[in-house]
């Protein structure tokens, strides 16, 4: 099955005969009349997908639910559909991450391409993510000394560096380090510098 595709828009005609033409090529369609019906409903991340979203609905607009929904940490790329293309709208929306823009009426072709294209990049960031949030997981299994001594070490910091700076002996620290191996589930330090930098674990320490 290609995957779900959800659609935001108040125009009622318009969202039924846009999943008329999903569901013949063969997608799953939810469709929502406005925005804050589809944060009442929020759809399931596992499943891949990617949103078609009107700019101009009345209540929370196209732009304000994206922002929302990044918020939130909605992986679920973003295809914005208007009658009234402006590139202000355009530009913004794009650089929040926004997948593509495209103009009402839209021709079949380009609406299904845009949509193949769409997700089959949430398939990727979706799996990007749950990479991360399992590194993530790791790390938040460390104790605090643990993470002391992580952080240190993925510093580039030696045992004996690490033992003065932490006011205990190369021996403790080499049991930490060695916990913190086990626990980060990696065989070497390039291997545990790489997961580190993926999770920005430096930023602001």
């Amino acid at each position: 099955m290609p995957g779900f595709v959800y659609v935001v828009d108040d125009d009622t005609a318009f969202r039924t005969a846009i999943e008329r033409r999903l569901k013949k090529a063969g997608y799953e369609v939810a469709t929502y009349s406005s925005a804050q019906h589809l944060l009442d409903r929020l759809p399931n991340e596992t499943e891949l997908g990617c949103i078609l979203l009107d700019v101009r609905i009345p209540g929370l607009s196209g732009p304000e639910l994206q922002e929302r929904l990044r918020e939130l940490g909605s992986t679920l790329p973003i295809i914005f559909l208007t009658g009234y293309p402006d590139v202000r709208t355009t530009v913004r929306t794009i650089k929040a991450g926004a997948e593509d823009f495209l103009t009402k009426p839209v021709p079949s072709d380009k609406l299904l391409q845009a949509v193949e294209r769409a997700i089959a990049r949430h398939g990727s960031t979706y799996r990007s993510k749950i990479t991360l949030d399992v590194v993530r997981s790791r790390i938040a299994s460390l104790t605090p000394r643990e993470r002391q001594v992580f952080e240190l070490v993925i510093r580039g910091k030696q045992n004996k560096q690490i033992a003065n700076a932490l006011g205990c002996t190369e021996r403790t620290i080499k049991a930490h380090r060695h916990r913190v191996m086990e626990k980060m589930q990696v065989r070497s330090l390039p291997e545990l510098v790489s997961l580190a930098e993926r999770v920005d674990v430096l930023r602001g320490t």
